[in-house]
């Protein structure tokens, strides 16, 4: 049984962890939510006043956080997690960050003689509370083969993709084909509705064809016609346009960074950025097809 630390037990972080609770691990907590306390200590969780509280009774650290400037003020500095933990804790950051601050504290935690990876998710609330998440993960190998274990009862595809913050790069680059590939189907399907085709006979045929694509067989943005889809729920998330938008912009961050071109993600970014201005960003993300189709989404 290892003895593990879990920080932010929000809506994709406690599920995680009630899923290494059932496997029988002992699980201490920390959450700066209310709410988000006292759902974990319903559920047997030990939870501490601050992060650094746990440290001393645990061996492994997993953090779920918001963002990269949550994940350095929780990691980085001389009360931080890697100044305070003891030499060889193995870390799991879970969290979507961007690639700069990630390789950051991966070089802070190496230098404090800890273990870390970065391991960003797919899945959803959905995957996170029936453990099928998939891992995208960075980190050395000895790292990797450590975390992998606990990964394992939190997810069902655990890809290792190279070093040091390979695992956020990965999921940025995967969620900017997400993003472009939702704008492409809105497009598709708000024509077809324009020229005359009705949106299942449409679906029926591009679904065996070249125009086919993971998004459009499982979130397709038009209502009754894939049973996965939040278009059947009035755009409830599933994945909300706020994180897809937030996907979004580390993209254009990374490339910006790289010297890479992604034009098509500039503009997907672009577009997720009017549609959650609009105050549409805890609608699904699919649901820019309201704002591609000339529609309001709300």
């Amino acid at each position: 049984m290892a003895q593990i630390g879990f920080i932010g037990l929000g809506n994709m972080g406690l599920p995680m962890a009630r899923n290494l609770l059932k496997a029988g691990h002992d699980i201490t907590g920390f959450d700066v939510v209310a709410a988000a306390q006292e759902a974990a200590r319903s559920d047997g969780i030990a939870v501490v006043a601050a992060p650094t509280d746990m440290l001393g009774g645990v061996d492994t650290v997993v953090t779920m956080l918001p963002a990269g400037e949550h994940v350095r003020s929780v990691y980085l500095g001389d009360e931080g997690l890697l100044a305070k933990a003891a030499p060889g804790t193995l870390f799991l950051d879970c969290s979507t960050i961007d690639v700069a601050t990630s390789r950051e504290v991966h070089a802070e935690a190496v230098d404090k003689g800890h273990a870390m990876i970065d391991a960003p998710v797919s899945g959803g609330v959905a995957g996170a509370e029936g453990g099928t998440l998939t891992f995208m993960v960075g980190g050395p190998k000895e790292a990797f083969a450590r975390a992998k274990p606990l990964l394992e009862i939190m997810g069902r595809n655990i890809v290792h993709a190279g070093g040091a913050g390979n695992g956020q790069a990965a999921k940025i680059c995967n969620n900017m084909i997400l993003g472009i590939s939702m704008i492409a189907i809105s497009e598709a399907f708000a024509l077809g509705q324009k020229l005359g085709l009705d949106p299942k006979v449409f679906f029926d045929i591009s679904s065996a064809a070249s125009g086919s694509c993971w998004a459009m067989l499982n979130h397709n943005p038009v209502p009754g016609i894939v049973e996965t889809s939040a278009a059947n729920r009035n755009y409830q998330p599933g994945f909300a346009a706020a994180m897809m938008h937030k996907d979004l912009k580390l993209s254009q961050a990374a490339a910006s960074h790289a010297g890479a071109a992604t034009p098509l993600g500039a503009e997907a970014a672009a577009l997720y950025t009017l549609f959650v201005n609009a105050g549409n960003g805890n609608l699904d993300y699919s649901a820019i097809i309201k704002m591609i189709g000339g529609s309001a989404a709300n």
